[in-house]
């Protein structure tokens, strides 16, 4: 089958044949016929498979008798609106619009958060039918009343079970609310669960479920593999590793941002060019970080599940899970990022054994048992303290290593005699001469002459 038999508009199959395809994949096969006919689809696939351009070329061909070159904005209303859950995915959305609808008249632009909002703002009044967004930067605009989403036609949620874990369900809810009843929505990710399919029920209608691979079924070109090491010998592993097989390219997964932003410093350390990607990064800072590992000036891009998101990279070879994720269909997602396009890949966990019950959670989604491999020893492996029992006497280790004991502390004796290494005991005389006379232990005068009045001498 070739996108000809899809039956999209020539423009579309010109930038289709200028990106280098010629076979659509299985879910755009089966999502563009069902989008064309403006049927509401739930759209399951492993990551990867294409289904970005899965939406955007029907969508694209659902608008095109809207495209003019008119100025006027008002022309140029928000008819289709693009939801995702972090900004590098809006990004990549983004730019699969602007590249199969280059010869077409539509205007599309991408609004998130992290950077200024005024060209943004510049863009919406300008007027564009397309709108790629994050949902809490759509709201800002939304409440500045730089965008109006009244003739919104067509809705895609794009990694849905994303939004939901990111908390975004009360954003999208609001959304919803903004929209046209009378609408097509679409919703497509690499998971489904039970939380998303409610969420489905509620704003679709009648929905067709495209699923081209079995629910939260890893890419089947991965191959998987686990190390059972020691949290504490889990970096040096990770160096060996990387050294030992001469990985140019590797995606390197934590949970916290701080822990990745500490491990890429520690792999910079070691010799290994290392940098991190995370939500705490401006965005300059993160489209510099993965730019530098898309074109191999970075060896290891260590990033948290979110921020990895978005992150389309053709052939990397290697995702290394430098700690599991606390629920195991982010695995499926973590390891999305390679075998993609027909292309093999390599997922490898590290596992200490504190994380097997999250390794025990994966194996039952995968419906499969991960080879084991045995961490061999590293270089940096950290020291040991002996026992007790086995350390050396203090007064024999001096003479063990051939060394002379250390001289006994001089004497610091002052001009009058005072010895300073000695504690401070005032003496008898220094306690008698600092005592006061009896004399003026207690007053003999009246008290009313210490108060300033008389005496009863005086009075008489």
């Amino acid at each position: 089958m070739s996108f000809a038999d899809l039956n999209l508009i020539p423009e579309l199959q010109r930038a289709v044949a200028d990106e280098g395809y010629t076979e659509p994949t299985p879910i755009q096969a089966k999502a563009i016929p069902a989008v064309l006919e403006r049927r509401d689809i739930m759209g399951c696939a492993q990551t990867g498979t294409g289904k970005t351009a899965g939406f955007t070329l029907p969508m694209l061909q659902l608008l095109a008798p809207y495209a003019n070159s008119s100025p006027s904005p008002a022309r140029h209303p928000v008819r289709a609106l693009v939801l995702t859950p972090t900004r590098e995915l809006a990004a990549q959305v983004s730019d699969s619009v602007k590249a199969y609808g280059k010869f077409m008249k539509l205007r599309a632009t991408v609004v998130y958060g992290g950077v200024d909002m005024q060209p943004q703002t510049k863009a919406l009044r300008e007027g564009v039918e397309i709108l790629v967004a994050t949902p809490g930067r759509l709201l800002d605009h939304v409440q500045q009343k730089s965008v109006a989403l009244g003739q919104v036609e067509i809705l895609i949620l794009d990694e849905a079970d994303r939004m939901l874990d990111m908390g975004f369900l009360p954003d999208i809810r609001r959304i919803l609310s903004l929209l046209p009843a009378q609408r097509q929505s679409l919703l497509f990710s690499a998971t489904f669960s039970d939380e998303i399919k409610k969420l489905a029920n509620q704003m679709l209608r009648n929905p067709t479920l495209i699923e081209v691979a079995r629910r939260n079924a890893p890419a089947d070109l991965v191959k998987h593999q686990v190390y059972d090491v020691p949290a504490l010998r889990k970096r040096a592993l990770l160096a060996r590793l990387i050294r030992s097989r001469d990985m140019k390219q590797v995606l390197v997964f934590l949970r916290m941002k701080r822990d990745c932003n500490k491990l890429a410093r520690e792999l910079v350390r070691d010799g290994i060019n290392a940098t991190a990607i995370h939500s705490d990064r401006t965005q300059a800072e993160r489209e510099q970080a993965l730019a530098d590992f898309k074109e191999g000036r970075c060896t290891v891009l260590v990033a948290t599940d979110i921020a990895a998101r978005g992150i389309d990279i053709e052939e990397l070879p290697f995702v290394i899970n430098y700690e599991l994720p606390y629920t195991p269909e982010d695995y499926v997602h973590r390891i999305g990022r390679t075998g993609r396009a027909g292309m093999p890949g390599e997922a490898i966990s590290l596992v200490c054994p504190d994380e097997h019950r999250l390794l025990a959670d994966i194996e039952k989604l995968l419906k499969r048992a991960i080879p084991r491999e045995t961490a061999e020893d590293t270089e940096d492996r950290p020291r040991r303290s002996r026992p007790a029992e086995e350390r050396e006497p203090l007064d024999e280790a001096p003479k063990r290593h051939g060394s002379t004991p250390p001289p006994a502390p001089r004497p610091m004796i002052a001009a009058d005699g005072f010895d300073f290494s000695k504690p401070y005991e005032p003496s008898t005389a220094a306690t008698e001469r600092a005592a006061p006379p009896p004399s003026r232990l207690r007053s003999t005068r009246p008290t009313a002459a210490l108060l300033g009045g008389l005496s009863g001498k005086d009075k008489k």
